[in-house]
């Protein structure tokens, strides 16, 4: 490609059917579906649109091609990996297009996505050949105990829109890392990225049926039977905490191992004593990556009251600044909204605490197409029975709420059925250490807005899921442990 990608250019480069067995094939009956810019609401292109079939052929292809996978060398699937990293890194600027066109985030996030998404397959190419094991004496001294690390099996890897590539890579790598092969459905909104990724872990040598991709608009009808078959071993989900919880119902049949990264509610903490600057920014970066469509994006604000008013006036500045437009303009900050699904959940969310006495300080409204953009908006007074006080927003709302006593402000965050990832800013070490321990979370970010990193666990308590990916502990997700007792 170019070294300044064209928008047709990118997307007449992927591949439009499922990768299956490691061949591009078209769906039964040669059904598609459009995948749609949400920034104009034009179809971009048609993609194969599978049928329970073809999913059932996916799962064949992952199953025979299971055993040959797991007796490869943990060097070499590292290097498939080390491989598939540098390809993503090479090509930054037409997969990060290819992403804002599908996806709309701005074309600068969208590079920073592509990035971080390489980076999972740096990080598992180096854990590959750190799979371990271990050899120990029986306590009474009659035999020897073997513990060895294996690959749990196929996988169903099923991917949100949101972080079309990185949730992708955060589920592939560790697969390929441990010696899973795995059945791959990514979001309807968004399948362009994980269709170009799928050429990309072909061309570094990633054999046939290792990776197989399906893209459907039946989700339930495709998935649920391959769930339920019993060959896969394992599901890994990124999703709303409503879906994870039917497939949770649906492993229980089997008894299948589950990874759920599900719903968030994150609350940002900011007291009296905090770097208001600091805070300030990380509010930013914790609210508005990805336009606040994010798992882990600020929902909530809680600011001390000594500096409520401060916060809300500064933030406020910042939002009403922030440049709207198509992710592909220079300069975007907020790009537009999924689908008018989301318009309508926002929109809905803003007009039930405005109606139950919150304030608009910015934006609140939605702005007229073609797209679905919404203001980034800021709330204040926003009331404990607002229905955005308990439900993800996913979106550029920031509701602040002042608070008065650090018990009163971890009691408000913990408030809630989720418990993925919670932010605070103090500058008191001992308050920091103290509340990070009393918050209810997976993940804290301390005086920090971003805490998603490869080298990371990432993943929630309650209601927001189960399992961590990244890390030393995410190729745990894709690996039993076999003891074996040898007698002497």
């Amino acid at each position: 490609m170019n070294a300044t990608p064209s928008e047709t250019g990118v997307v007449d480069a992927v591949a439009k059917e499922l990768f299956v067995g490691g061949k591009w094939t078209p769906a039964e009956g040669g059904r598609t579906f459009a995948v749609h810019d949400p920034s104009t609401g034009k179809a971009l292109c048609e993609i194969a649109d599978a049928s329970p079939a073809d999913g059932a052929a996916a799962l064949d292809a992952a199953v025979a091609a299971q055993a040959g996978f797991a007796a490869i060398a943990p060097r070499e699937r590292g290097e498939m990996l080390r491989r598939a990293y540098e390809l993503l890194i090479e090509r930054n600027e037409e997969l990060a297009l290819l992403m804002t066109l599908e996806m709309g985030k701005p074309l600068a996030e969208a590079r920073g996505e592509i990035t971080y998404a390489a980076e999972f397959f740096r990080w598992f190419a180096e854990e590959a050949v750190r799979i371990d094991g271990g050899y120990a004496v029986a306590p009474n001294g009659s035999g020897r105990f073997l513990v060895h690390r294996q690959p749990v099996g196929p996988a169903i890897l099923i991917t949100p829109w949101n972080f079309p590539m990185a949730m992708g890579t955060r589920k592939i790598g560790p697969a390929i890392a441990a010696g899973c092969t795995s059945v791959i459905k990514p979001a309807a909104q968004t399948p362009l990225s994980m269709l170009a990724l799928a050429g990309i872990l072909a061309e570094a040598g990633v054999p046939e049926g290792v990776v197989n991709v399906i893209t459907t608009t039946d989700s339930g009808g495709v998935m649920e039977p391959l769930i339920r078959d019993g060959r896969a071993r394992k599901l890994s989900f990124t999703g709303s905490t409503g879906v994870g919880r039917k497939l949770l119902e649906q492993c229980a049949e089997k008894v299948l191992r589950t990874s759920m990264e599900l719903g968030g509610n994150a609350p940002f903490i900011v007291f009296d004593d905090a770097d208001l600057d600091a805070a300030i920014e990380g509010a930013m970066q914790a609210k508005m990556r990805n336009i606040g469509e994010a798992c882990t994006a600020a929902n909530r604000f809680y600011v001390q009251r000594g500096v409520a008013d401060e916060f809300a006036r500064r933030l406020t500045e910042r939002m009403a600044g922030l440049p709207m437009g198509r992710g592909t303009e220079d300069g975007v900050v907020v790009g537009p909204l999924i689908d008018q699904a989301a318009i309508d959940k926002v929109g809905g969310l803003v007009r039930d605490a405005t109606d139950k006495g919150a304030k608009v300080l910015t934006g609140g409204s939605a702005v007229d197409g073609p797209g679905n953009f919404y203001q980034a908006t800021v709330l204040t007074d926003v009331p404990k029975n607002a229905n955005l006080a308990s439900e993800e927003i996913f979106g550029p709302v920031a509701p602040i709420t002042p608070f008065d006593t650090e018990d009163e402000a971890v009691a408000a965050a913990n408030d809630t059925e989720y418990g993925l990832v919670s932010y605070l800013y103090t500058s008191d070490l001992k308050r920091g250490l103290r509340v990070t321990e009393r918050l209810e979370a997976g993940m804290i970010g301390l005086n920090q807005g971003i805490v998603s990193n490869p080298a990371a666990p990432f993943g929630g308590i309650k209601q927001s899921g189960l399992g961590r990916e990244g890390g030393t502990v995410g190729i745990e997700e894709f690996l039993e442990t076999k003891y074996v007792a040898v007698g002497l």
